[in-house]
């Protein structure tokens, strides 16, 4: 059911050389990577780690910037989850759309402000 799970950082450039060498350690490699965002995965099948500058603008720390990543299974999913959310009351931080060739999302806040999204991968 999870996808991936991100991390909030302030240095990249640091994060990510972190990273490379620790997740390196269990095998995984840059899996995705965008401006702000870098993934580390085993496979695209299984279950990732990434680092992202917050989506708000605001400085990262302990918990700006960390999200859940649910998994679905297609485009249509994906808008179905994320409209079931909002409706249920979430807070919008990015409507559900294509990011990238590849990659269909929706990102919102529960109604504690956990931050979440639901995704799914797409043909190029």
């Amino acid at each position: 059911m999870i996808g991936y799970v991100t991390f909030g950082t302030n240095d990249m450039a640091k994060s990510a050389a972190f990273y490379d060498a620790l997740l390196a350690e269990v095998g995984a490699k840059r899996a995705m990577e965008m401006d702000g965002f870098i993934a580390w995965g085993t496979s695209a099948d299984r279950p990732m780690l990434a680092i992202i500058k917050p989506y708000d603008g605001q400085p990262a720390t302990i918990g700006n910037g960390v999200m859940v990543a649910l998994a679905a299974d297609s485009p249509a999913s994906v808008d179905r989850i994320y409209n079931k959310a909002i409706e249920l009351g979430a807070k919008c931080e990015g409507p559900a759309g294509p990011r990238g060739p590849t990659f269909y999302a929706g990102y919102f806040r529960d109604l504690d402000g956990n931050k979440l999204d639901v995704f799914c991968m797409t043909a190029a």
